[in-house]
């Protein structure tokens, strides 16, 4: 297995990712490709360790770079020629810390989407009560169609059932109401959809729902699902920084600190994106994971090993499979 980071994808780059890479090395062992300016990371790497590649690339795509099919085919920027490697079979996945837009289009560009997939879709992991629920689009389509939440939802229980170990994940549809009928005119269209999809379809889901542990996968279009994502972080924040300023505003307070420490460092852990590293771009044709620019080392171990994991699980495979399956379902369905 060979795993290929950016190593210019981070707000800080090459640094977390060369200190990420020889982590993983000296704990886990394998193979990891570093693509970055050579001359840059072997200064980083007097002494490079076994199982490390590095592969050069000239360019970096920048956060601020735009889009533009110009910048997606040349060959020399780092996701460009990481993906390349996906693409010709010298690696199993990637990983960046880079523009996230910039990772799909040119994961679109090289790689393509699997057979029936029209949009990609990032999948994030929300801490909810007992667990945690796969969501998506957190952020890669501000604007859908009916058929890609369809779609999503096909990717999202794969993922579920392969990452999460669930053998019928708990589908739900984000909406303004359980009720169907409830929800704009996607939710209302794509209800319809999910419901004759053969997936295990709870229907129509609010928050309460999501974060009370009802469903493993909730499905979204990628506004509404950014904008949920980036409001539970901030959330969470305010949280733990309104506790810790309650509970060092006195001796008394400091005290039940100290006693209550275990179950605020769980709490920090639940809610450190760190844990996770990086989200799936599921839908291409391809294993991508993209983390956040601010990523630091811990990060990017976390989605190095997401990464390793996924392809030790054989996840492209179901997702295509999922796919495959899911459209031949609603087509006997509407058939019958």
């Amino acid at each position: 297995m060979r795993i290929v980071l950016d190593a210019m994808g981070s707000d800080k780059h090459p640094g977390p990712e060369v200190e990420a890479a020889l982590k993983v090395l000296r704990q886990d062992g394998g193979e990891l490709v570093l693509v970055g300016n050579r001359p840059e990371l072997e200064g980083l790497l007097p002494d490079r360790p076994e199982g490390l590649e590095i592969m050069h690339a000239a360019d970096v795509f920048e956060m601020t770079d735009h889009v533009s099919l110009g910048r997606l085919r040349e060959a020399e920027h780092s996701m460009g020629v990481a993906m390349d490697l996906l693409k010709h079979g010298k690696a199993d996945a990637f990983v960046t810390a880079g523009n996230t837009g910039g990772a799909m289009a040119t994961g679109l560009t090289r790689l393509g989407r699997i057979k029936g997939v029209q949009r990609p879709a990032l999948t994030a992991p929300f801490p909810v009560k007992g667990g945690v629920c796969m969501v998506l689009d957190a952020g890669a389509n501000a604007e859908c169609k009916p058929e890609y939440l369809l779609q999503f939802a096909l990717m999202g229980s794969a993922y579920a059932a392969k990452m999460l170990g669930l053998s019928q994940p708990r589908v739900g549809l984000l909406s303004n109401g359980e009720e169907e009928g409830k929800g704009d005119d996607l939710v209302k269209a794509a209800f319809p959809l999910l419901k004759e999809s053969g997936l295990n379809f709870v229907g129509n889901i609010e928050p309460k729902e999501l974060f009370g542990g009802m469903v493993d996968v909730a499905v979204t279009d990628g506004f509404t699902g950014n904008v949920m994502m980036k409001a539970s972080e901030a959330v969470a924040r305010l949280l733990v920084d309104t506790l810790r300023e309650s509970l060092t505003s006195s001796l008394r307070t400091k005290v039940g600190a100290l006693l209550a420490r275990p179950a605020f460092n769980e709490l920090r852990k639940l809610i450190d994106s760190r844990e996770i590293g990086a989200v799936p771009l599921l839908g291409i044709d391809g294993l991508i994971f993209v983390g956040h620019g601010r990523s630091d080392a811990k990060a990017l171990v976390s989605a190095i090993r997401l990464a390793r994991r996924s392809v030790e699980a054989g996840l492209l495979d179901s997702l295509r499979a999922a796919i495959e399956a899911g459209i031949s379902q609603l087509a006997r369905s509407r058939a019958g």
